[in-house]
């Protein structure tokens, strides 16, 4: 299970430039609108010091961390929806994503072209916001009309009348320009609407490009006032230290550690995700969890069988872990649990699945 975050803002606002911190991969970020043509997708490594803890205390042969990928998509202008600048494509590519990572201009530097009027993190917010309102306007009215002709034929599928009740009740927010992500949904109705990958019921997060003293207090009040997840980061100052080791960045005044780990924290924040381990000579591995899943369904993510044939699992804190200097005193100082099918994984477990596979 990896985490798939897609990058989206107008254009030159740093998108390009904070895939190429994530990522330290090259993709062209000229100084121009609409330059990002096809979407870059980067696989990143999430560096987590408890995989490297635990692979020094039983001399893995290799290290595997989580993953996270990053979709950067071509700049966004007020009319994408309808096929303005690069249009409906760009929006088409993050659909699939699990949330989406908006990227709004606070800084000021006139030599990077604005292609508003001025700065506005709330107008371009709305932009953003009203674009994938009526992209997914677009989506829910044709199936409307489709599920309307259904309901009126003698031969209809089972639960069209749900569907069609629980799409129409989403076109009518649309329609107000709500995102369907501030709606309260049932199961029933949240089971229907995700399948659909509608665009504005993915979780957001928002990046504040700049220094924090380029970003008005009224900014940062409006986004705490509205609960929307946000953080600062000036984008550029963290792709120019991507290679900086602890020493240079503390030379210049810079954070320990890079914002960009800060980032990915959020973003797995923002989805209720954690990790837990497996740790052994051949690898130690980090894997992803939704949050209050059971100790099946972390067996599921090694492989399918674990979680069809589950017995037990054998758990330990990796701090724990470290702490007793192997599994053997751990053992026999009592501290691996054995746990059944109701067990709720917490983030930090290490675990051993057994399972009738």
């Amino acid at each position: 299970m990896s985490l798939h975050i897609g990058i989206v803002g107008l254009p030159n606002v740093g998108k390009s430039t904070l895939f190429q911190a994530i990522t330290k991969k090259e993709v062209d970020c000229a100084n121009y609108p609409f330059c990002t043509i096809d979407p870059n997708v980067g696989v990143v490594a999430v560096s987590d010091e408890r995989i490297d803890k635990l692979a020094e205390l039983t001399s893995s042969a290799k290290k595997i961390y989580t993953i996270v990928e990053f979709v950067d998509i071509a700049g966004l202008v007020k009319g994408a929806s309808k096929g303005e600048g690069l249009g409906n494509k760009f929006l088409a590519n993050i659909r699939e994503v699990d949330a989406i990572l908006y990227i709004l201009r606070c800084f000021s530097n006139k030599n990077i072209i604005n292609t508003q009027s001025e700065i506005d993190v709330f107008g371009d917010k709305e932009i953003l916001d009203t674009e994938m309102v009526l992209k997914d306007l677009e989506t829910v009215e044709k199936r409307v009309l489709s599920l309307e002709k259904e309901l009126k034929s003698k031969i209809k599928e089972k639960n069209v009348e749900k569907e069609f009740q629980v799409l129409s009740k989403a076109q009518e927010f649309l329609q107000k320009g709500k995102l369907l992500s501030e709606i309260q949904w049932n199961e029933d109705e949240s089971k229907i609407l995700n399948s659909y990958q509608f665009l504005t019921i993915k979780p957001r997060l928002f990046l504040l490009n700049g220094s924090k003293d380029e970003i008005p207090d009224s900014v940062i009040d409006g986004f705490k006032k509205n609960n929307w997840p946000f953080l600062i980061i000036d984008i550029l100052t963290e792709f120019e230290a991507v290679d900086f080791d602890v020493e240079q960045r503390i030379s210049f005044g810079l954070a320990e550690k890079s914002q960009i780990e800060s980032l990915v924290k959020e973003c797995y924040k923002l989805l209720d995700l954690i990790t837990f381990l497996t740790t052994g000579p051949d690898e130690t591995r980090g894997w992803t969890l939704k949050k209050g899943e059971r100790a099946p369904q972390a067996g599921g993510v090694i492989h399918s069988d674990f979680e069809t044939h589950f017995i037990k699992a054998e758990v330990i804190n990796w701090q724990k872990l470290i702490d007793s200097e192997g599994f053997s005193k751990a053992r026999e100082n009592g501290l691996i649990r054995t746990e059944g099918k109701d067990y709720v994984v917490q983030d930090g477990d290490v675990i051993e699945i057994k399972a009738d596979a």
